[in-house]
This record gives C-alpha cells, sequence and structure tokens, in this order.
C-alpha cells in the first residue's frame, strides 16, 4: 500500500492538489453554478471518505479539505495549464511509486470529481456545457499520460 510516507512533502503536493484543481479547473470554464459546483467538490470528498479503507492513498487524500488555491493563478487559463501539468506529473510520480490498482482509484477520483462539479449546474439546458465538457476532455487527457 502506497501512503503520504512514500513521497516527498513537494511530490504529496501534487498529488492532493490535482483533485480540487481539478474541481477549479471546470467551475471556471463556465460562468454560473460556482456555488453548486463547490458543494459538488466538497460532496465528492465526503462521498469518497464513505469509502475508506479500499484504498490507503486515497484515504490520505481525502482525509483533509480540500485545497482550493484559485489565488495563485491571474486567469482560468493559467490555472488549466499550470493544473493539467500537476496531472501529468501526478501521473508519473503515481506510476513509479504505487499500484496499478492505486494509479486507477486515483484517476478514477479525479475525473469523478471533475465530472460531479460539470454536472452540478445546468448550463443553457444542457447537464454539461461545450466549455466545462472541454475542460474534462482535457483532464482526461492529462490522467492518460504515459509513464515516463
Amino acid at each position: 500500500m502506497t501512503g503520504k510516507a512514500d513521497f516527498s512533502t513537494e511530490e504529496w503536493e501534487t498529488i492532493v492538489h490535482a483533485p480540487p484543481t481539478a474541481g477549479l479547473i471546470v467551475i471556471t470554464a463556465q460562468r454560473g453554478g460556482v456555488l453548486r459546483e463547490t458543494l459538488a467538490l466538497t460532496q465528492s470528498y465526503l462521498e469518497a471518505r464513505r469509502q475508506h479503507g479500499q484504498s490507503e492513498l486515497l484515504d490520505e487524500i481525502v482525509s483533509a479539505r480540500p485545497a482550493l488555491d484559485h489565488t495563485r493563478y491571474r486567469s482560468s487559463e493559467e490555472l488549466k495549464q499550470a493544473g493539467l501539468g500537476h496531472f501529468r506529473e501526478a501521473v508519473q510520480l503515481l506510476t513509479r511509486k504505487s499500484t496499478g490498482e492505486e494509479l486507477d482509484a486515483y484517476k478514477r477520483f479525479v475525473l469523478d470529481l471533475a465530472a460531479n462539479v460539470a454536472s452540478a449546474h445546468r448550463e443553457g439546458g444542457a447537464p454539461v456545457s461545450p466549455s466545462e465538457q472541454s475542460a474534462l476532455d482535457e483532464i482526461t487527457a492529462a490522467l492518460a499520460t504515459p509513464s515516463v
């Protein structure tokens, strides 16, 4: 089992900040629904906590409140580009230091969280807006980064 102790402080920060960053990327992809979408992000963490024991790695990630630091970026585009880079880095770290099951569970958690945020507020009558779907597609692609 892989946990926080298997990573440096910097590596752990990358891994633990990727899920809420995915939520922020989706939230900033489309105006409107910020409160509902933020609540969906938090709810994703609560749901993951209810599944305690299935993955030590995810248990440690979701044990703390999601860190939502949107102030370190000057624009939603800067947030998105930095976030996509963090996703790739997190996948590479987990590929080297965790099991395949843990990596898959991590990716699934990030993608489920992002999808929950996207569907929390109907945009123009659609469950997910085109800009949110584009953000989801980019997050999916970044998480599919092959190991190096």
